[in-house]
């Protein structure tokens, strides 16, 4: 029998309670504006399965469509009068790491100032400590063709500019790719290292709003990581929104939350084994009171 992590239950709850607050935040702004967004991947689960975070998750993820994410772009970078983000958030994208020098992802998030994910480091140094702390994820929906080949080609060439824009990160973990993969992998990050990454980004972009012009019967979420981009999402089921209680709160949903949930997680209603219920941030998350750091992070 594996041996059942015990983690800090304070730190999870502060990492939760922050996410939130980020949340509600997006809500506001969403619908003082007419954009909409959607709960998604774990915080949709959540709102499905517990009403709220998922009892060991510590972090929170939305997605929108292009069309509203742009539409959200503009009002929180516009500096309207109670329109954007409290001085505790920052929306940061991912072509501005080192003035657009460097690469994380491709995933818009929202920084929450007051935390530390971890202790300095020169990779956290690298991307100017952007990444030091919690935040929520925004992933983008796009219209993707009807075509099966031009379906499969749209994500080989994302994952092809995928690859070519690791050669722009602090490092890159080797060990997770089997020894085929490794090579592919190995192969774009050199080419990568050639090319700038403007361009990559440029054409990364485009290359995701190719079909929001047709009127087409799928989405796919076009930043998401490689290994996660088979996800296709039928249109009716995000086209349009609900409401779902999350902790004591109604927040948006996909209409078709149950079938977008089966796509991600098949069996969903199933709790997984009990040594895997451990959050994968919050022994490391740390966030402040008053503005100011309240002591050494905490190692379990």
């Amino acid at each position: 029998m594996s041996a059942i992590k015990v983690y800090n239950t304070v730190r999870l709850k502060e990492a939760q309670d922050a996410s939130l607050e980020i949340l509600l935040e997006i809500d506001r702004i969403c619908r003082a504006n007419g954009i909409s967004y959607l709960m998604d991947s774990g915080t949709l689960l959540g709102a499905v399965r517990h009403k709220g975070f998922i009892p060991w998750d510590d972090d929170a993820d939305i997605a929108m469509t292009r069309a509203d994410f742009d539409r959200f772009y503009t009002v929180v970078r516009g500096g309207g009068e109670g329109e954007g983000l409290p001085d505790t958030m920052e929306l940061v994208m991912p072509d501005e790491y080192r003035d657009g020098e460097a690469f994380y992802d491709f995933t818009p998030r929202i920084i929450y100032l007051n935390s530390r994910r971890r202790e300095e480091t020169p990779e956290m140094d690298f991307y100017e400590g952007k990444l030091n702390h919690l935040w929520v994820d925004i992933f983008i929906l796009d219209n993707i063709t009807d075509s099966s080949f031009g379906d499969k080609l749209t994500r080989i060439r994302q994952k092809m500019l995928y690859g070519y824009a690791m050669g722009k990160r602090y490092q890159i973990d080797y060990d997770k790719y089997s020894s085929s993969d490794r090579k592919k992998v190995e192969t774009l990050v050199k080419m990568g290292r050639k090319k700038s990454l403007k361009e990559i980004f440029r054409a990364q972009d485009e290359l995701s709003r190719k079909y929001n012009g047709q009127k087409t019967k799928r989405l796919y979420y076009s930043n998401y990581q490689p290994d996660y981009m088979q996800d296709t999402l039928d249109r009716e089921w995000s086209e349009n929104t609900t409401e779902l209680e999350f902790e004591g709160h109604m927040l948006m949903a996909p209409a078709g939350y149950d079938k977008v949930l089966r796509v991600i997680y098949g069996d969903y209603m199933q709790l997984p084994p009990e040594e895997e219920r451990v959050p994968s941030h919050s022994d490391d998350i740390e966030v402040y009171k008053d503005g100011k750091p309240q002591g050494p992070i905490y190692r379990s």
